[in-house]
């Protein structure tokens, strides 16, 4: 069964939506796209003054330098095969921006085969990994998913103590183990409890201390055995989760959990927060890990299915002056 996009059914249809996240990400518009659609109004011819300008606002939003250039290669290109035509550089920009983007705009779909579906939710301390867990199992319930949640971040009673509460809020069971429990042994009670309780989806809540700590990969990968020793086929998707604030770094944190667990989707938070969202683009860039959700706010229905063009329509109106 596929995952539908039940809170974006439930938004106003066409601009309105539009703006509606727009306003969700006004500091990075006011950076990124506000900075490019003052800069580009109006412009239909790219030179080196111009050329440094979209540079200065491109890497100033955490694009990044290969991906900036990438990026200008592409508007240049696009304005070479004009062929002396006025293009509008800003639409030019869009599209580039667009094709970027929507290349690895891939929801997560909740498909046929065993069950549950096992989703193992990773990322360091800090970006709303546990608080991503509730809202996916908040969206998951609401298209029909019978849903469980497994507190293996064992090492902060806080998470546990989280997790529980958004257990309760939503009415799904919780399998948990006390402060300091084996994180692997919780991961492995869930799934068999999963399996008797006839459970749609079991979201797995991992530790995350730095990414740079060796005992947490470890620990990770030892979880991860654990699950695919119980049932073969999971976990079947390996969710990190990412803070669009941390920047660049947000991509060796892609690297380092990639390497321990192999990521299969990313879900970057707290776009609402930070002015520096271009990072997104980034991860887009450097491919081979589709972007599954964006969390643009604290309730319920603010982790969104990321979509390419809703997120350019609202970062750069194509009306933009």
């Amino acid at each position: 069964m596929s995952q539908s996009n039940n809170s974006e059914s439930a938004a106003p249809a066409g601009g309105r939506f539009f703006g509606r996240l727009g306003e969700r990400l006004v500091k990075t518009r006011q950076r990124l796209g506000r900075g490019l659609g003052d800069l580009l109004g109006g412009k239909t011819r790219l030179d080196d003054e111009l050329i440094d300008e979209i540079e200065t606002v491109l890497l100033s939003s955490d694009v990044g330098l290969e991906t900036t250039q990438a990026l200008i290669n592409d508007i240049a290109e696009r304005a070479r095969r004009a062929d002396g035509r006025d293009v509008p550089i800003l639409e030019l920009l869009r599209r580039s921006l667009r094709e970027q983007l929507v290349a690895h705009a891939e929801p997560l779909a909740v498909t046929g085969g065993s069950r549950p579906y096992v989703i193992m939710v990773v990322g360091v301390n800090g970006v709303g990994k546990t608080t991503t867990c509730g809202k996916l199992a908040h969206r998951l319930q609401a298209d029909g998913q019978r849903v469980m949640l497994a507190a293996s971040d064992t090492f902060r009673a806080a998470a546990v103590e989280q997790l529980q509460q958004w257990g309760q809020r939503l009415g799904i069971p919780v399998i948990a183990q006390g402060t300091g429990a084996d994180a692997a042994a919780v991961a492995h009670d869930a799934l068999e409890a999963a399996r008797a309780r006839d459970i749609d989806v079991l979201i797995v809540d991992t530790a995350g201390r730095q990414h740079t700590h060796a005992g947490l990969m470890d620990e990770l990968k030892k979880v991860k055995r654990v699950l695919e020793r119980l049932e073969p086929e999971a976990p079947q998707e390996v969710l990190l989760v990412l803070d669009a604030a941390t920047g660049q770094n947000a991509l060796s944190q892609l690297k380092h959990f990639d390497e321990a667990v192999q990521v299969s989707g990313v879900a970057l938070t707290k776009l609402d927060g930070t002015a520096r969202g271009g990072i997104l683009v980034a991860i887009a860039h450097q491919g081979g890990h589709p972007i599954r959700f964006i969390g643009v706010g604290e309730s319920e229905e603010d982790l969104r299915t990321f979509n390419a063009d809703e997120f350019v329509d609202a970062l750069l109106p194509a009306n933009e002056t």
